[in-house]
């Protein structure tokens, strides 16, 4: 895979570090039922329907461990991940660490329309949807540089907080990406895994970064997937899970191997 590296000063010697990561979009809120288009003007609070769908993924994951927690700075997402460490006892006194980095995309002057206006618009200026930039809005470019940033800013924090404070030449390393089988479980791919990370946030944001994981990172698709599902929009509180190997080189940490465990999962509303 092409090899992304991130400088990372007074590192100890181990080699290697495996984490697991799991993004979890926000729960429903009435202008998603409604398909209007919030972006990051209309900062709304969720449904009573996602409010359900909140504490549905809060109990799904109640007895997945979690060692640190980044959410998006808007209203919605901030909801559904205190929904979802009130239910976890790993999260008990784990501060959530809100980032504006993870807000949705900036949808311009499509912002407080439906979601048929900005394909109609994407329609008239002969571009495909999703992909389209409205006027005023982000780029999908400008949308994966503000990812990038954040992921860079998280794996400093990781490395800091669950690699330096091992002891000299102590491996760091539990599993492989691909060890752990999947079996349908809460917990799949992250059973003796150092580190998981959880990521609540927005579905379009969500959409840029796993064209990162795989377009960049060159992370294969999961058993089962083509693009186009792989690419689809997760759905209210879907969950994404990865495994993500970093190696030291030198004064260098970077990604030497990507795993996605599982896409969009949603087990926990179907019931």
């Amino acid at each position: 895979m092409r090899r992304v590296s991130y400088f990372v000063p007074h590192l100890h010697s181990m080699t290697e570090l495996t984490f697991g990561i799991t993004f979890v979009r926000h729960g429903e809120t009435q202008y998603n039922r409604d398909g209007v288009l919030q972006g990051q003007t209309i900062d709304s609070d969720l449904s009573e329907i996602g409010l359900q769908q909140a504490e549905a993924a809060g109990r799904y994951l109640k007895d997945v461990k979690f060692h640190n927690v980044f959410v998006s700075s808007m209203l919605r997402a901030r909801q559904t991940a205190e929904m979802i460490l009130k239910h976890n006892s790993s999260c008990s006194g784990l501060p959530m660490t809100c980032d504006p980095l993870l807000k949705e995309v900036n949808f311009g002057i499509a912002e407080g329309g439906r979601m048929q206006d900005m394909k109609d618009m994407a329609k008239a200026a002969g571009q495909s949807f999703p992909g389209y930039t409205p006027p005023e809005g982000e780029t999908q470019e400008q949308v994966k540089e503000r990812f990038k940033k954040f992921w860079e800013k998280m794996l400093q924090q990781i490395q800091s907080e669950h690699w330096l404070d091992r002891g000299e030449g102590e491996s760091a390393v539990a599993v492989t990406p691909e060890a752990s089988p999947v079996e349908g479980k809460a917990d799949d791919g992250v059973k003796g895994v150092p580190v998981h990370v959880l990521v609540v946030g927005h579905g379009a944001y969500m959409w840029v970064a796993m064209h990162y994981f795989v377009e960049e990172l060159h992370c294969p698709l999961p058993e089962g997937f083509d693009k186009t599902r792989m690419f689809s929009v997760s759905p209210n509180t879907g969950l994404c899970r990865f495994l993500l190997t970093l190696r030291k080189d030198k004064d260098t940490v970077h990604s030497s191997g990507i795993h996605c465990v599982f896409m969009h999962r949603a087990d926990h509303i179907k019931k």
